[in-house]
């Protein structure tokens, strides 16, 4: 092709009817997500028949639910250096084989359950390495949208992946209760771990970068390009190299951290996640134990508020990109969900004053619903991570972020042991929903992308 011919196919190549990719792309991104999030709840859905089993106080079970956050947080920062130093799609797809391989060993934890206290210690060990082989999940998550997605459906397409979340306990809770009904709790975790493997290989096959998808054309390209998609991020001789051995990560991350608008939104996610972690771990059980629902129940009754957390969280995202559409700034149009979301979560403490299950069910449907509404994290970090060190900074968000995946379980397991009952738990939660309002109310500011200095 000459140099007169080649602007003129490129020109027709743009004005084509555009292809959408993008999402395909998203709605894998939602079923990984979805299988990510089910796997962490294995615990909640299988531990109360587990606890009884091998004779599990509630101190001893908030520290196995922590074991996952423990080293899910340790994880993070390398997380993002090997995926900003290898892509999004190699070192996801190993994250998925890994942490499903160790969901799945986790079953055979019932052939150690004569030396009740060698099981509580597999369990944990198995535990923390999943929360480690799961710690590049998310980061790579908002790699994927900033580089296939354009500012103005960015905040949708990062509400619909963390909006998996709910659906997982939605589809997955009410089957993981019958899979133990029916055949005791080790099955749930074969079943799981062997779902993962399997989309482990679908995932290698299907997910590409922008430049490198075989169907994706050049006028969907111009187009998610032009709305800021970064869509050269994981193109061969472009990954970052700021984690060689001579680099200055370091200083890197210290600007990060002396970003005000960076840490107010590190902390908020702090206390946005220790009600994610709420959900995923305790709800359950304080189905079972507070309000006296089997175990086969609650995996039921465990996914209505789930169904309004996934329809909150959409929600959010459609609102969000709808008000930027309209002309709203930036700023307005990401924290008015948050603000929003998080104060109707807080609604949680009147199960406090009420004995009705329905009501109680009600109450925290909405309170679910709100948590959905406010998830827009991802969809913040997207719109402010510096281009250079996208990986490194949303591995430090989730750092931030899944520490309550530490404290949430321990806090809480201290409390219904010390209290006799879940009420201070609820209040402890709800309380974190009012840090995170105060943090993007005062702390955060405007919401733009953060320019990097030249590290010393």
């Amino acid at each position: 092709m000459t140099t007169t011919t080649a602007p003129l196919a490129r020109a027709a190549a743009s004005s084509a009817i555009r292809t959408k990719k993008r999402f395909a792309i998203l709605a894998m991104l939602f079923i990984v997500t979805t299988i990510n999030y089910a796997d962490r709840a294995t615990l909640s859905i299988a531990g109360p028949a587990l606890s009884k089993e091998l004779g599990i106080d509630a101190v001893t079970m908030g520290y196995v639910f922590s074991a996952f956050g423990w080293s899910y947080v340790i994880a993070q920062l390398p997380g993002g250096w090997l995926l900003d130093r290898f892509g999004s799609k190699a070192v996801y797809t190993a994250s998925i084989l890994l942490w499903s391989v160790f969901t799945l060993l986790q079953g055979g934890i019932s052939f150690l359950t004569a030396t009740a206290s060698t099981a509580v210690v597999v369990l944990f060990a198995l535990r923390f390495l999943v929360g480690a082989a799961e710690a590049p999940s998310f980061p790579a998550n908002g790699r994927i949208v900033a580089s296939w997605f354009p500012a103005g459906e960015r905040g949708t397409a990062s509400a619909i992946f963390n909006s998996a979340q709910y659906f997982a306990t939605v589809l997955f809770a009410p089957l993981m209760g019958w899979i133990t009904h029916a055949y005791g709790w080790p099955a749930v975790f074969v079943v799981m771990g062997a779902l993962g493997v399997v989309l482990g290989l679908v995932w290698l096959k299907t997910v590409y970068t922008p430049s490198t998808h075989p169907g994706v054309n050049q006028a969907e390209l111009d187009h998610i390009a032009a709305g800021g998609a970064l869509v050269n991020m994981d193109q061969p001789g472009t990954q970052s190299r700021s984690f060689a051995p001579d680099s200055p990560k370091l200083g890197y991350i210290r600007q990060l951290l002396s970003n005000r608008m960076l840490m107010g939104v590190y902390i908020g996610q702090y206390c946005i996640t220790t009600l994610t972690y709420f959900f995923l771990t305790w709800f359950p059980v304080y189905l079972v134990k507070e309000r006296g629902m089997s175990i086969l129940s609650a995996g039921f009754v465990a996914a209505l508020p789930a169904i309004c957390g996934f329809a909150g969280g959409v929600l959010g995202g459609v609102i969000s990109d709808a008000l930027l559409r309209r002309g709203s700034s930036l700023t307005l149009a990401r924290k008015t969900p948050i603000v929003v979301g998080m104060l109707l979560s807080t609604s949680m403490i009147v199960c406090n004053y009420v004995d009705s299950a329905t009501l109680v069910v009600a109450i925290m449907s909405l309170a679910f619903f709100g948590k959905g509404l406010g998830a827009l994290g991802w969809a913040v970090v997207s719109d402010t991570s510096p281009k250079e060190i996208s990986g490194l900074s949303g591995a430090l968000f989730n750092t931030f972020g899944n520490t309550a995946g530490i404290t949430t379980p321990i806090v809480i397991g201290y409390l219904v042991k010390g209290t006799g009952s879940f009420n201070a738990a609820l209040v402890f939660v709800a309380a974190n929903a009012l840090v995170a309002v105060a943090c993007y109310l005062f702390v955060v500011g405007e919401i733009r992308r953060f320019e990097l200095k030249k590290a010393p």
